[in-house]
C-alpha cells in the first residue's frame, strides 16, 4: 500500500460505497461482464466520436478532452444521472488533478442517453471537500478488512454484489 494512489474511480466509488474503495484497493475488480459495465463501456465507446477520447494524465483516463472559446473542458460521459453526486466529485477530481499541475479546465458531466450534460467548477469548497475524501479512501485502503457489507440502493446493480452477497 506504500505506492497507493488514489484515482478518480476510487473517488467515484466512494460516493457510492466505500466498501467498493476496499475491494478495488485490494486488487478486486468490478465483474468485467456485468450487464451494466458493459452497457456503460458501450456508450462510452459510441458516444461523443469528434472529440478526443480516453486521455491519460497523471494516472487518469478523462473521457472527452475538448476546446470552447477558449477553455479546456473535460468530458466525463456517463450512463445515466442517478449517480450525479459520485459523478461530480470523480469529475472534480480530475479538475483538481489538473490543476495541481497548473492546468486550468472545466468540466462537463456528460448523458447520452439522457441527452443532457452538467457543467462542473472547482470550487474552494469543492477542493477541501475533496481533500477529506481523499484522506478518507486512503484511511479505508489500509484497512485490514473491508467493513461489513451493508445493502443500499445501489446494491442492486453492483458489479460488485458478488463480494458481498455470495
Amino acid at each position: 500500500m506504500e505506492d497507493f494512489k488514489v484515482t478518480g474511480t476510487f473517488i467515484w466509488y466512494y460516493c457510492i460505497c466505500k466498501r467498493e474503495v476496499w475491494l478495488l484497493a485490494h486488487g478486486m475488480e468490478a465483474d468485467q461482464q456485468d450487464e451494466n459495465m458493459q452497457m456503460g463501456n458501450a456508450i462510452h465507446e459510441t458516444s461523443y466520436k469528434r472529440d478526443s477520447k480516453e486521455v491519460e494524465f497523471a494516472g487518469s483516463k478523462f473521457d472527452v478532452i475538448s476546446k470552447e472559446n477558449g477553455k479546456l473542458i473535460v468530458g466525463e460521459i456517463k450512463k445515466s444521472s442517478k449517480y450525479l453526486e459520485s459523478a461530480k466529485m470523480q469529475l472534480l477530481f480530475y479538475l483538481m488533478e489538473l490543476e495541481e499541475s497548473g492546468i486550468y479546465a472545466e468540466g462537463e458531466l456528460l448523458f447520452p442517453e439522457e441527452k443532457k450534460k452538467e457543467t462542473v467548477i472547482l470550487t474552494e469548497d469543492t477542493r477541501k471537500q475533496l481533500k477529506q475524501v481523499i484522506e478518507d479512501i486512503k484511511r479505508i485502503a489500509v484497512m485490514p478488512l473491508p467493513m461489513m457489507a451493508n445493502r443500499i440502493k445501489y446494491c442492486k446493480n453492483c458489479a460488485y454484489s458478488e463480494f458481498c452477497w455470495s
